[in-house]
């Protein structure tokens, strides 16, 4: 009982350190403050799951059970904006976080007077908490292959898929055991010493940031583009962007369009470039600024979208067929990339731009024919 407890109370101490120092030095970032709220409902989780708690519970003792049994969406929400740079969070998210608070509070206050509902209300929560961590580890390695920064690659597996499986092992053993009967056993030491571990990691991770560029785990709402490249601090190792390298890399894609190619991988352009694949990664990441390859590669298509939609001479070409010319498999991926870079669609961008071009022949002819 002494070690469990003990390790609850570090939990919660190094969760509200970790909330703290996200609201302190990140409030800009969508990951962040997420990283924040994931770390509030671990605390609430620790606290309101220890077998010592007071039962039945209390109202503010429901508060910290709903946040604890809510926090599996907040997990999965934290998964897309920390590892999908183009995550944007929707209303929707935030019924479906008030949906699982208020049926775990349903559930816990005993308002339904109805065992069969509670039954369905608790097989309801912990399919949504198996199916939540599910999606986050799906996230997870659906972005793997096309994430050039090299510390979020080392550690999303390691931090995501661990506190997934405690999110699973949690589900699990809700499905096989009575929740209202808790007891301290090595089950639950074991489970606590998971949770510290990983928590303690990401304490680990924070405290570091302000000897490196930043957390991996709460990344900035942004990193600009073109940044320029990095030199080594250690004057014994070569410079970590080599010039000629990154100038080859920008012949392969404003000359020969290497983009426009089928299916381009990583692989296949690091193999162009006749460098291993970690290397044109933080060529591309730490020299270009960019932190994904697929925005990498849009940048380029998109621009030569753009050039192709306003130009006169390919008013009649479909938007799809220039949509392929440039490296897109599908039309709907490039209205997604093309929206999102330019707040139009093509044909809306297809549109505003003939129009400018003639609006300075309509003001020819009016000059004309009043002279």
């Amino acid at each position: 009982m002494s070690i469990d407890l003990g390790l609850r109370g570090a939990i919660v101490a190094l969760c509200l350190l970790i909330a703290a120092m996200a609201l302190r030095d990140r409030r800009d970032s969508t990951a962040a403050l997420l990283g924040a709220a994931l770390a509030i409902g671990a605390a609430a989780s620790m606290i309101c799951s220890a077998p010592t708690f007071p039962r039945p519970f209390a109202w503010w003792g429901l508060l910290l059970l709903a946040l604890s049994s809510a926090n599996c969406v907040v997990f999965w929400l934290w998964a897309r904006a920390a590892f999908d740079d183009d995550f944007v969070p929707r209303p929707w998210h935030g019924v479906l976080w008030a949906a699982v608070a208020v049926a775990q509070w349903l559930d816990a206050s005993g308002t339904t007077r109805s065992a069969a509902l509670e039954r369905a209300i608790e097989r309801t929560l912990s399919s949504a908490f198996l199916g939540l961590a599910l999606l986050a580890v799906a996230q997870t390695l659906l972005t793997w292959r096309a994430d050039l920064v090299e510390g979020r690659r080392r550690l999303r597996l390691v931090v995501l898929i661990g506190a997934s499986a405690q999110i699973v092992l949690n589900s699990y053993l809700s499905f096989v055991q009575q929740p209202s009967i808790r007891t301290f056993s090595m089950a639950s030491v074991a489970n606590a010493f998971a949770l510290f571990v990983l928590v303690g990691l990401s304490a680990w991770n924070l405290l570091e940031a302000g000897t490196r560029q930043g957390s991996i785990l709460m990344p900035a709402t942004s990193v600009p583009l073109g940044a320029p490249a990095k030199a080594s601090g250690d004057e014994g190792k070569p410079a970590a962007i080599q010039p000629a390298l990154l100038r080859r890399l920008e012949q392969l894609m404003t000359v020969e369009r290497i983009y426009r190619r089928e299916r381009l991988t990583i692989g296949s352009l690091s193999a162009e470039l006749g460098v291993p694949e970690y290397r044109l990664r933080q060529l591309i990441n730490e020299g270009l600024g960019y932190r994904n390859f697929n925005a990498f590669l849009n940048h380029y298509r998109i621009g030569e979208a753009k050039a192709a939609l306003v130009d006169p001479e390919q008013v009649e070409v479909p938007v799809l067929t220039i949509a392929m010319d440039t490296g897109f498999q599908s039309i709907g991926p490039f209205n997604r990339a093309f929206k999102a870079a330019t707040d139009l669609t093509p044909t809306e961008f297809r549109r505003l731009a003939m129009a400018g071009n003639a609006a300075p022949k309509n003001d020819r002819l009016k000059i004309g024919q009043s002279s």
